[in-house]
């Protein structure tokens, strides 16, 4: 298992749009996908959870990667709520 902290740079946070990036980026991977944000745990594949969330611009979260392939999901989920919009 591989995890980074992350702070949320967008403006809206991880509404709709950038919430549906990252899942369907996420789903492409065959590792499990996992938001710890505010005592929780969020699947990162699914976008009602990452909605549900609530994470809004500023938010430090925790991105947790286990698999196969966790080092690449994990480079891809922070490239995205880095950079999204």
């Amino acid at each position: 298992m591989t995890s980074k902290k992350v702070t949320v740079t967008n403006p809206e946070g991880l509404h709709m749009r950038p919430a549906g990036v990252f899942t369907k980026a996420m789903s492409a991977f065959e590792s499990s996908v996992n938001i710890k944000f505010n005592g929780q745990n969020y699947n990162g594949k699914s976008i009602m959870n990452v909605l549900a969330a609530g994470i809004k611009c500023g938010s430090d979260i925790e991105i947790e990667c286990d698999g196969a392939d966790e080092q690449a999901a994990l480079d891809k989920a922070v490239e995205i709520v880095q950079t999204a919009e």
